[in-house]
């Protein structure tokens, strides 16, 4: 009779589209008569196993859908070696405050720096408080919207790029753009301002930016909506690469 009613109660909840609970709701009875818990404790620790369940893979979801390109995160980077760069700064990021407010950030420095594993760190966390992420390099999103603009489908990127509640542009100067190209970049740029928040890294000092945007009257345009609310964070240090390799180096000569 038990046997029947539990395959009752596990077809209920599939049909509910309660799998978490479906698959240890018999475990937790049984713990449950164990300690002597009334029906309430037990309902309680049901649902709070779904509930956690549905939150976990929510949280997984909107990391698949950020196409991050590796896993990174802040217990992995070596604040040391970037003595100019304030780790309570960008830890205070992570808590994800300057998303509800639609500011945006910059990680400006030297290639080999750090300054992706930051922006994949921030955007992990972004998708745990429950954001839209978009990670892609410059050169990648300009290349999606000129393919788009060809195929006539450039109002529907855009919309699709407007519902992001962050999104991250790595890489921005490392190679150049044809202008319709930086003007398409410039125009995603601008439609976020004060809408939704951009996080942008680039090798370029803003005084170079107009290397890529082609011309210092669109260069000024964009920068001035981009650095309006923006955190800045200069990063030139010698490459996490570079020194990576010397140790390498060392490591095999001294074997």
């Amino acid at each position: 009779m038990a046997d029947n009613k539990n395959m009752l109660v596990r077809a209920n909840l599939k049909q509910l589209k309660l799998p978490a609970m479906g698959g240890e709701f018999e475990k937790l009875a049984r713990e449950a008569a164990a300690a002597n818990e009334g029906y309430e404790q037990y309902l309680l620790r049901l649902t709070e196993l779904e509930v956690a369940a549905r939150a976990s893979n929510a949280v997984q979801a909107r990391t698949r859908a950020a196409g991050f390109p590796v896993a990174k995160d802040f217990d992995t980077f070596d604040f040391t070696a970037v003595p100019s760069l304030s780790k309570p700064k960008v830890l205070e990021l992570a808590r994800g405050e300057w998303i509800e407010q639609r500011t945006n950030a910059c990680f400006i420095g030297s290639p080999g720096t750090g300054k992706t594993h930051l922006a994949i760190a921030l955007g992990l966390a972004a998708c745990r408080h429950g954001k839209r992420v978009r990670f892609a390099t410059a050169a990648t999103l300009v290349t999606r919207l000129e393919e788009a603009q060809k195929q006539y489908q450039l109002d529907r990127v855009l919309a699709q790029l407007d519902r992001i509640d962050l999104l991250i542009c790595d890489e921005l100067g490392y190679l150049s753009f044809s202008r319709a190209g930086a003007e398409l970049l410039f125009q995603v740029f601008a439609d976020r301002y004060e809408r939704r928040s951009l996080l942008v890294t680039s090798n370029l000092a803003f005084s170079e930016w107009s290397q890529v945007f082609q011309g210092e009257r669109m260069t000024a345009a964009l920068l001035d909506r981009l650095t309006h609310r923006c955190q800045i964070f200069e990063m030139n240090s010698e490459s996490f690469r570079f020194r990576e390799s010397m140790k390498n180096k060392k490591s095999k000569k001294s074997e």
